[in-house]
């Protein structure tokens, strides 16, 4: 696993708290040393706590997860038409999803190594592709979720000029059976329901495969590109 990146490996998996999170400390545990990061660690929602849980990390890292999102608040579903709009709801849509990785990613990316192989990698979804988008509906989530690849693929751009061999990019994790993806999993057959151990699995994998050349990209669970 995660051959290409260097034996002593130092990963962070922010959002380790939940499905996926945990999933993913699970498989690299073996692998190197792990700091999981839950939502006791780091708030999204509050710039300070992000600031501090990467000052709290001495030393070097390989590999940053950012394995966290919301589909929706508990005042109200995703937003299926225009009517459903509703300020409070799209802001924290934009916090949790967009504007909180990004904040991480200005934290963490200069704790990165420059010498070998790294790379910042935080769960989009393939209904944030602006190119795929067929059905409308879940503004919000779709909307967020577009944002978080804009700044990705940003600060890929930015990052290269510090850290040659460094990755950046986004990964859609599929359909897995975690608390968010619970309102539609009735439409999703299954065989492409995914477990969180074999959708983490799969995109550790992803991440393997990905070169410099692949920074600021967005890639599915299967290694494919997915359109912006």
């Amino acid at each position: 696993m995660l051959e290409t990146f260097a034996p002593d490996l130092r990963a962070v998996v922010v959002g380790a708290n939940g499905g996926i999170g945990g999933a993913f400390v699970d498989l690299l545990r073996p692998r190197g040393e792990v700091i999981a990061l839950g939502r006791a660690d780091l708030d999204l929602t509050d710039p300070a706590s992000i600031a501090a849980a990467a000052d709290a990390i001495d030393g070097p890292l390989d590999l940053v997860i950012v394995a966290t999102g919301i589909l929706h608040d508990a005042t109200g579903g995703p937003e299926k038409s225009l009517r459903d709009l509703d300020a409070g709801r799209l802001t924290h849509a934009f916090a949790v999803n967009a504007i909180g990785p990004a904040l991480v990613a200005a934290a963490f990316l200069p704790k990165l190594r420059t010498d070998r192989k790294t790379a910042f990698v935080a769960l989009s979804a393939r209904v944030g592709s602006i190119g795929d988008n067929r059905l409308g509906g879940w503004y919000g989530y779709r909307a967020s979720k577009a944002a978080l690849n804009q700044l990705l693929r940003t600060a890929a751009i930015e990052h290269a000029r510090r850290a040659p061999l460094g990755v950046v990019a986004a990964l859609h994790p599929g359909t897995v059976d975690t608390r968010l993806s619970a309102p539609f999993q009735r439409r999703v057959a299954p065989a492409k329901r995914f477990t969180p151990a074999f959708s983490a699995g799969a995109l550790l994998g992803v991440i393997d495969g990905l070169t410099p050349a692949d920074s600021g990209g967005f890639f599915a669970w299967d290694g494919a590109a997915v359109p912006f």
